[in-house]
């Protein structure tokens, strides 16, 4: 029997060695097949709480920019209020002086000039902030990323509180000089315009037209208003720079080579002045075939106005991709 089993054994040598090869292959690719599904299952499972912690940090992130863009909202109605007071032109009239009509015409260049700056310098407020903290959102996630190769912070405290002081410029110089162009492109477009003359909708519509134009393409580019152009301004507080200045001249300048910056702060601009003239058409409703009464606009910002920046879908992507940007993991290596 044992004679017989060897022999056919010895007949069937090369099937038993391939059917062997083949089961033990197929054992030991099953056995591959199995690690490299746990690997990507591990990996898969890796990267996707790595990207919903992400995403759980950019939600809180922008949950910060809309309290910290409210919160400056006081100080700059408050820097506008201060550059483009009318209490003192109101107490003249007041006192029925013999050039009330000079004074009134003082006061409808610096409403119209007030309510312009106001839409202005709202929009920058928003786009710069939601620019400058997820800038620093990207870092902080890198510096608090598993696996980070350096142990050094890549956005210091210290640096962040120089960075993000920067919003000084707009409350400060920057506005200042907003208010000087502004101010100069509505005497030109409405000192022609008699206090008695009666305007439509939509002639008041053509002049903030003519009045953004000018602002607009003037020889300051509207960046500019938003962060000072003098890179060498810390070190002239200083003697020299320290290793902290270094870092936030970077940040600044990240902050204005940001792609599509310009394009996201024209569209505010748009979405600003479109908020206006519909807050406006309330209250400048003239009968059919009449003209409405000379008024000037509203200098309050409304809070929905400011609400409807910060969740604008293209603001929103905007900062969607600076977070992307500055959080990826490439930037460990700058």
């Amino acid at each position: 029997m044992f004679s017989s089993v060897w022999n056919f054994v010895k007949r069937h040598k090369r099937k038993f060695i391939f059917t062997g090869a083949l089961v033990g292959g197929v054992y030991f690719l099953g056995k591959y097949a199995q690690k490299k599904l746990s690997d990507m299952q591990e990996k898969e499972a890796s990267d996707y709480i790595s990207q919903a912690r992400r995403q759980f940090h950019f939600e809180s992130n922008q949950r910060t920019c809309n309290m910290t863009v409210l919160s400056m909202l006081p100080p700059l109605k408050e820097a506008i209020t201060n550059q483009l007071n009318s209490e003192s032109l109101t107490a003249l009239l007041k006192e029925k002086p013999a050039n009330k009509l000079e004074i009134w015409e003082d006061l409808k260049i610096l409403s119209f000039t007030r309510t312009i700056v106001g839409v202005y310098s709202t929009c920058m407020l928003v786009v710069l902030l939601r620019v400058q903290l997820n800038i620093i959102g990207g870092y902080l996630y890198l510096d608090n990323s598993v696996g980070k190769s350096s142990l050094s912070p890549m956005a210091p405290p210290e640096v962040q509180q120089q960075y993000l002081s920067s919003i000084h410029h707009l409350l400060g110089d920057g506005l200042t000089e907003l208010v000087t162009v502004v101010k100069k492109a509505v005497q030109n477009a409405l000192e022609s315009v008699p206090l008695k003359q009666s305007l439509s909708l939509m002639e008041v519509e053509q002049q903030l037209s003519w009045i953004r134009a000018e602002v607009e393409a003037g020889e300051r580019n509207m960046s500019w208003f938003l962060l000072a152009d003098d890179q060498n301004a810390l070190a002239d507080q200083a003697c020299g720079l320290t290793e902290n200045d270094v870092v936030t001249i970077r940040l600044l300048n990240e902050t204005r080579d940001i792609p599509d910056f310009s394009t996201v702060l024209n569209s505010s601009f748009n979405r600003g002045f479109s908020r206006l003239l519909d807050n406006l058409a309330e209250f400048f409703r003239p009968p059919p075939g009449d003209s409405a009464p000379f008024a000037a606009p509203d200098s309050e910002t409304p809070s929905h106005f400011v609400q409807d920046l910060l969740m604008n879908d293209q603001v929103k992507q905007f900062a969607a991709n600076v977070y992307e940007t500055f959080s990826a993991p490439q930037d460990l290596q700058k």
